[in-house]
């Protein structure tokens, strides 16, 4: 027969009252009930818990080491009741959360800093990931989160808008047009311009170079890099210019300078995605929070 939690909380109660009569009220059990279950435990332990006597119930040797050894047991119990409580309730748990450059050079690290200050037991792990795969990602469960770059056209995939920024002219801070205080489009038609790869840029790409084209040229691609950390260095060292969203002014590089595009209302969308057929109490708790965020 092995030890009970009942059993153990009975004998916790009875070595606090050092009554059985007191204990039974207390549990709210019948007082031969509870001697049963001591006796139980007794047996089960091979040792006297309790010296009884008429007048008196004195712990003995053996209680007062089993008494030091329950406590903490019921209080991990507890915990362990209290975080499946949570766990349930989506405040314990973990998420993993993709992101573009844009993304975590705009408004992901406040928002994932605010919602860590309400839920600190629930864990957040951050992986960089373009569009395109964090969209793959979603699908297939690998991702709870995308903080990626619209469109997303996936009947799977629901989205919120939490960013949106304009486009502007990224140049070397020695560059002729620095001293502009806003930039022509058409001006930068025979420019070298730096860009991410086609292939994994494949959601901001094709909205960048349609500004172009509405200025009458398509982007002359001298270099390529992999992120926007890349592509602000290689300008920095006055290898061409090009044209990124807004909230590349968060990124401390020196050698380059910002400057807004004349007539330009095109806004580039950075959105929170995930599967909407599979949505977690974690993952609800994220939403609701981001959702509360966004005025939703």
């Amino acid at each position: 027969m092995k030890i009970e939690l009942r059993q153990i909380r009975y004998f916790l109660v009875v070595a606090e009252e050092l009554s059985f009569r007191k204990a039974a009220q207390r549990l709210n059990m019948a007082q031969p009930a509870l001697s049963r279950a001591i006796q139980q435990l007794e047996d089960r332990l091979n040792a006297p818990l309790f010296t009884r006597t008429s007048r008196s119930v004195v712990l003995t040797a053996a209680g007062e080491v089993f008494l030091q050894g329950c406590g903490a047991i019921c209080e991990q119990v507890d915990a362990l009741e209290n975080r499946v409580h949570q766990t349930v309730a989506g405040k314990v748990g973990s998420l993993v959360i993709g992101y573009t450059d844009i993304a975590i050079s705009g408004e992901l690290p406040a928002l994932v800093k605010a919602f860590q200050a309400i839920y600190p037991d629930i864990h957040i792990d951050l992986v960089h990931d373009f569009t395109f795969q964090q969209t793959e990602k979603l699908r297939n469960g690998t991702l709870d989160f995308g903080f990626l770059t619209l469109p997303v056209n996936d009947p799977q995939i629901e989205h919120l808008n939490v960013q949106r920024d304009e486009f502007v002219v990224v140049m070397p801070e020695g560059h002729p047009l620095a001293q502009e205080d806003e930039i022509e489009l058409e001006w930068l038609a025979n420019e070298p311009f730096i860009i991410g790869p086609d292939a994994s840029w494949n959601s901001y790409n094709p909205q960048m170079k349609a500004l172009c084209l509405g200025a009458g040229f398509l982007p002359n691609v001298k270099q390529e890099a992999y992120n926007g950390e890349g592509i602000l260095g290689l300008i920095s060292a006055n290898m061409g210019v090009t044209i990124y969203a807004s909230c590349i002014a968060n990124y401390h590089r020196r050698g380059i300078a910002i400057k807004p595009i004349a007539h330009c209302d095109a806004e580039i969308i950075t959105a929170m995605a995930w599967n909407k057929s599979d949505t977690t109490p974690v993952r609800q708790r994220f939403i609701d929070f981001v959702k509360d965020l966004q005025g939703e």
